[in-house]
């Protein structure tokens, strides 16, 4: 038998060295390589794809020495440090399923459907999938659906089909961004170090600068294209639909505003959320007919089932509940046991030590960040892996650096979630153009939100007005050692 001294010398000499450049460099590119021929050639999710990642991860880090409990260890803490994340889009699949069911969220949708105007078409294309996106949480969702009905509208006014698309992903991406529904907004902060509330601030100054100067840019085009008389009845169909299976009443937009003022009073995430999910339970007993708690449990876990006989209608309202978020919470967990491999084993390290000892500057740091992101979008085509992959990148750089988490949170979705649609390949790109019938390289150059967004980013952070210290906000910081 060892005795507890060869036990000791042993654990002394058990000091395996980090991966080197090309190492780090042949672990990527195989990821990479993995994720672009599963994605664009076979056409599958990413999740297997994602897995492969992480067996490539753990060869390469027995090869450099280290132990498999290690290992281990390593994708645990890494699962670890997205379980907020993952409680929260746990709770936001119940939530998301209540609030259809009790007319939340119909309720939203028929009111920004109200403010649809011929004369200013393409500000009012923009306003109403912005209040879809921001009900519902879902970019995809927003396009697939108001998106759709939109394009037809649009087509009978004689307004361009690609300037058509850069509106309704621009109004997407707002609220696909902003919604505390929204799993990107949830997952952002969960990488960077911070709670949602807080990474949703953070994004206001660079977020409403680009989408003020998105509506001045399609007003103009609304006064030129905008004609009088044209056809809604896509429009009014919806809404018909929507009355027609609910009892729509602006009270019901109070469920919202209790999720807003719980940002604005600084209540935890998870509180938050679930004030939403009671608000909404309320409700929906007082206006929906046969809402009960029966109902809320099922919309709750399995979501709602629209059957409204209008396909586009009820393709969005068949959505929410626990079940629904599955598939993220499965991409997310298997993306952080490659990160927390990478992490351990000095991948991500390696890599950006290469280059970022150049980068002394906060603009500097962002705009890598920002390259980071939109490299990932290309390389790695999923948008979800190109906000986990250079959140776990930054972390540590940003925090050694003195930066509040929600600086590199914000950047994140600055260019990880708004750049997906610009790239053909991407999972993004690929659906926004099947659904709108749209080429992307077309819809490119009018997505103005989204290319305004990088923009004021580094504009902001240049002049001081998006730069956010650890040292002035330290209770808003999640602390994974």
């Amino acid at each position: 038998m060892e005795n507890n001294q060869d036990v000791k010398k042993k654990d002394v000499d058990y000091n395996p060295r980090k991966a080197n450049l090309g190492e780090a460099l042949i672990v990527f590119f195989l990821l990479i390589g993995i994720m672009s021929v599963s994605i664009l050639v076979f056409e599958v999710d990413p999740h297997v794809p994602m897995f492969c990642g992480v067996i490539i991860a753990a060869l390469m880090a027995l090869k450099i020495g280290y132990k498999w409990d290690d290992i281990e260890q390593s994708m645990v803490k890494g699962i670890t440090q997205a379980l907020q994340s993952i409680i929260i889009l746990a709770i936001i699949g119940i939530l998301v399923g209540v609030w259809i069911s009790s007319g939340v969220v119909p309720s939203m949708i028929y009111y920004g459907l109200s403010i649809l105007s011929p004369s200013i078409f393409l500000i009012a294309t923009v306003l109403i999938c912005s209040i879809t996106s921001l009900a519902t949480g879902s970019s995809w969702g927003t396009a697939g659906t108001m998106g759709i009905a939109l394009m037809g509208i649009a087509h009978g006014m004689g307004i361009p089909a690609p300037m058509t698309a850069g509106a309704i992903l621009s109004g997407a991406y707002f609220g696909d961004k902003m919604s505390p529904l929204s799993d990107t907004t949830n997952l952002a902060p969960a990488m960077a170090g911070t709670d949602v509330f807080t990474h949703v601030k953070a994004m206001v100054k660079p977020t409403v600068t680009s989408y003020i100067l998105t509506l001045i840019i399609f007003g103009y085009f609304s006064a030129k294209y905008g004609k009088a008389g044209a056809d809604t009845s896509a429009v009014t169909n919806l809404q018909e639909g929507l009355a027609n299976t609910f009892n729509i009443n602006p009270v019901l937009l109070l469920p919202p505003v209790v999720v807003i003022v719980a940002i604005a009073l600084k209540i935890p995430a998870i509180p938050g959320i679930v004030l939403g999910i009671l608000a909404g339970c309320v409700l929906g007993p007082i206006f929906q007919d046969g809402f009960t708690l029966g109902t809320i449990m099922d919309a709750g876990k399995a979501g709602y089932v629209s059957e409204t006989g209008i396909e586009s209608l009820d393709s969005l309202l068949t959505a929410g509940g626990l079940e629904s978020m599955m598939d993220s919470i499965a991409l997310t967990i298997i993306a952080m046991m490659f990160g927390g491999i990478a992490e351990r084993c000095g991948i991500l390290e390696t890599i950006i030590n290469t280059f970022i000892h150049k980068v002394k500057s906060a603009t500097g740091l962002v705009a890598t960040t920002l390259l980071t992101c939109f490299l990932s979008n290309v390389t790695m085509p999923e948008q979800y892996i190109s906000i986990v992959i250079p959140g776990r990148m930054f972390a540590d750089i940003y925090k050694e650096r003195g930066y509040h988490p929600k600086m590199l949170s914000s950047t994140l979705e600055a260019s990880g979630t708004v750049t997906s649609s610009m790239v053909p390949w991407n999972t993004c790109g690929v659906y926004m153009t099947k659904i709108l019938k749209v080429p992307t390289v077309q819809y490119v150059p009018y997505l103005f939100f989204n290319i305004l967004m990088v923009v004021s980013t580094l504009v902001l952070t240049a002049i001081g007005q998006n730069t956010f210290y650890a040292k002035d906000d330290p209770d808003t910081i999640i602390n994974f050692e």
